[in-house]
């Protein structure tokens, strides 16, 4: 059973508000004049907002899996999009649901590789493990079974006892949302569309297929959706005066760029500023991400693939400014959650946590999206965690994705369970200037099937402390920042100060030691 929350006499509940490929500055509370985010940044007002806060790891399903689990990906399993998280994993949300709460995740899971699937390649061999689960048991966020009906799910996913899920990005809608959207009179062939040129669209950009406002009404977009789902949800709990945990996920800003109906002409792409470092030539960056500028979005051969933009302004202006209505319409959403967490006397005792699962270039370096690209566009993320009984405050200390679910299980009275490796950030919360870390580790790995020449790093390994970056990557290429002298990183250290280098190997190494699983079969004992 948990504790009462401090001065209440009541169980808190939890409102857990996840994006999808949210850079840390495009919120309006990290200093951004032109995004708009009133809510959020009422939200950071009377919370603590981390602006040192990193991810485990730059990819969806391994960092989603992580805050769930307080895990790194090495750890828990899931170090790529192919492979879903292991179903009898523990998870923070399981602990919840074990001491009485209402748990729901609403919107994208991501928990399974369901959406994405075409990154799955098969090694012809056996598997490292049998797997020792029922057949069918990863399947739950496979879209197609959506397409008709609903399907039955497990009375428990990872700990959520209510699931209705947005599977898909960009104008494809899929899962409980469909048939939500199709309710509200939205037509099966403007919804199930293809992530491809061959989507419909209003008006499309003319550099770039994936930037388009879809033609549907704002109010079937995955955005309302999540919104209207997780307001049902708390209602009902609310009236049954049962403690709740409600994961709400919004799956934007994650590219495809189209926000819909009048949230697609929010920004004129031509007001937009540039980032400081697009035309980047990456004379010091490995060779992959040399090559990698070199796609143009055009040329993408998958919609996912990271590319280059270093040349083209416009197409970077009219990418910022339509993933700027997609945050601002979520902004609008996450305001509507909010006012009925208030208009059902749940705020005083509801601890609401904002972040993102990892970020995005944007044009950074003259790169787009993410994948393998270890700058701060993909790894830092927005961070808030408001606690009704602690006054709000901004904190510059080290926090990861990984500490969240500890956090959650300290502010609840609930305990740990073994193997998790994130650290509360209860202390901050306490005094914004408390150190609880003193390094961030962050993983990337490509699976070995993915991974056709020696060129490509197959693993990736950063190291964030208070001032200094480092990532090394398995191809024997470096790169070391100094986050405060450079906070663009346009200055590589490698060569020019060797004395840091190895001071940043060595704790990199120390890192990798300490973050070497010994969970997985560990003897318990009878509680």
């Amino acid at each position: 059973m948990s504790q009462p929350h401090r001065g209440t006499g009541r169980r808190p509940n939890i409102l857990f508000v996840i994006t999808d490929q949210q850079r840390a500055d495009h919120v309006g509370f990290a200093g951004n004049e032109v995004v708009r985010t009133p809510n959020l940044d009422r939200l950071a007002e009377r919370g603590t907002v981390f602006d040192n806060a990193w991810v485990a790891n730059p990819v969806c399903m391994p960092n989603r899996s992580t805050i769930m689990t307080g895990r790194m990906p090495t750890a828990h399993g899931v170090i790529f999009n192919d492979r879903s998280l292991e179903w009898g994993a523990n998870t923070f949300v399981r602990q919840f649901r074990n001491a009485g709460y209402r748990t729901a995740l609403i919107g994208k899971s991501h928990l399974q590789h369901g959406m994405s699937r075409n990154s799955v390649v098969a090694v012809d061999a056996e598997g490292a493990i049998d797997d020792p689960y029922e057949p069918g048991w990863n399947t739950v966020e496979d879209a197609e079974r959506y397409h008709d009906e609903i399907p039955e799910l497990p009375g428990s996913f990872y700990g959520f006892d209510h699931v209705e899920l947005a599977i898909d990005h960009g104008s494809r809608v899929t899962g409980h949302h469909l048939h939500w959207a199709i309710d509200r009179g939205g037509r099966y062939e403007d919804l199930v569309v293809p992530l491809s040129d061959e989507s419909p669209a209003e008006r499309r950009s003319d550099r770039w297929w994936q930037i388009y406002r879809p033609p549907y009404d704002p109010e079937l977009h995955s955005t309302s959706f999540v919104a209207d789902r997780t307001v049902a949800f708390i209602e009902r709990a609310a009236a049954a005066g049962e403690p709740w945990l409600a994961w709400a996920s919004f799956p934007d800003p994650h590219h495809p760029m189209c926000p819909p109906g009048e949230w697609f002409d929010r920004h004129d792409a031509a007001d937009m500023v540039l980032p400081v470092t697009v035309d980047d030539p990456l004379t010091d960056a490995p060779g992959y991400l040399r090559r990698v500028s070199g796609i143009h979005p055009s040329q993408q051969r998958m919609w996912v693939q990271p590319c280059g933009v270093a040349g083209d302004h416009e197409l970077v202006r009219a990418a910022i400014a339509a993933t700027y209505g997609m945050v601002e319409m979520i902004d609008d959403r996450i305001g509507q959650i909010l006012a009925a967490v208030e208009r059902l006397d749940q705020a005083s005792n509801t601890i609401v946590v904002f972040t993102s699962d990892h970020g995005d270039m944007m044009g950074d370096h003259g790169l787009m999206l993410k994948g393998r690209m270890h700058y701060r566009g993909t790894l830092q993320v927005p961070m808030i965690v408001a606690d009704p009984t602690r006054a709000a405050a901004r904190s510059s200390s080290l926090a990861g994705s990984i500490d969240l679910g500890p956090t959650l299980l300290e502010l609840g009275g609930l305990e740990r369970y073994d193997g998790i490796q994130g650290t509360s950030l209860v202390p901050v919360l306490d005094e914004p200037s408390a150190i609880v870390r003193d390094h961030v580790l962050i993983e990337d790995d490509l699976p070995r099937a993915l991974v056709t020449n020696r060129r490509t790093p197959a693993k990736t390994r950063t190291l964030v402390t208070e001032a200094l970056k480092y990532t090394r990557h398995s191809t024997g290429e470096e790169q070391l920042y100094d986050l405060v002298a450079d906070p663009h990183e346009l200055s590589h250290l490698g060569g020019s100060d060797p004395a840091r280098r190895a001071a940043m190997i060595e704790r990199l190494a120390e890192a990798l030691i300490d973050a070497a699983d010994d969970a997985r079969g560990t003897p318990l004992g009878a509680r």
